[in-house]
């Protein structure tokens, strides 16, 4: 692929992942409840993190013209760990953060299709391997949110009596 592409694709990323990490950080701020700005600034942090990758592969391959191989961190924190019942029932209770989640969830889903569609495409094996990883890291972020997303949706069932049986 040429490098302009290339560039263009890492610029497209790091722009992702910016608007991601204001989008969870501006989150973090509105929230009163502390488990819910825990697990925005969280989200915030782990956006500024792939900011950081992607940065850094940016300002190597305008310098050599080709992906730097890095040691990627393997995902630390289970969907346990974070998804506590403490903050399921915070978010159910503040439906505008609540609401966020869905926003977030197409966040997700926007970057793991431009970094998937990259793995794919891309001959170069340092490339590919940087982009899947980035792909599997924030499909992990999409399988939590979605997770977060269905326990409020069943949980607001619930509490309305919604289900037919």
């Amino acid at each position: 692929m040429n490098q302009t592409k290339t560039l263009e694709i890492l610029k497209t990323a790091i722009l992702l992942e910016k608007k991601g990490k204001a989008f969870y950080t501006h989150m973090a701020e509105q929230s009163k409840e502390q488990e819910v700005k825990q697990f925005f600034k969280l989200m915030a942090d782990e956006e500024e993190e792939h900011i950081r990758f992607l940065s850094e592969q940016f300002s190597h391959y305008i310098k050599t013209n080709e992906f730097k191989m890095v040691e990627l961190p393997a995902e630390e924190t289970t969907d346990e760990e974070i998804l506590s019942e403490k903050l399921k029932e915070k978010l159910t209770a503040a439906s505008f953060e609540a609401a966020a989640i869905s926003a977030a969830i197409d966040f997700e889903n926007r970057a793991i299709a431009v970094y998937q569609g990259r793995a794919d495409q891309s001959l170069d094996p340092v490339e590919k391997a940087f982009y899947k990883w980035l792909a599997d890291w924030e499909k992990g972020h999409h399988k939590l949110l979605l997770k977060l997303d269905e326990d409020l949706r069943e949980k607001i069932w619930n509490d309305n009596n919604f289900w037919p049986f």
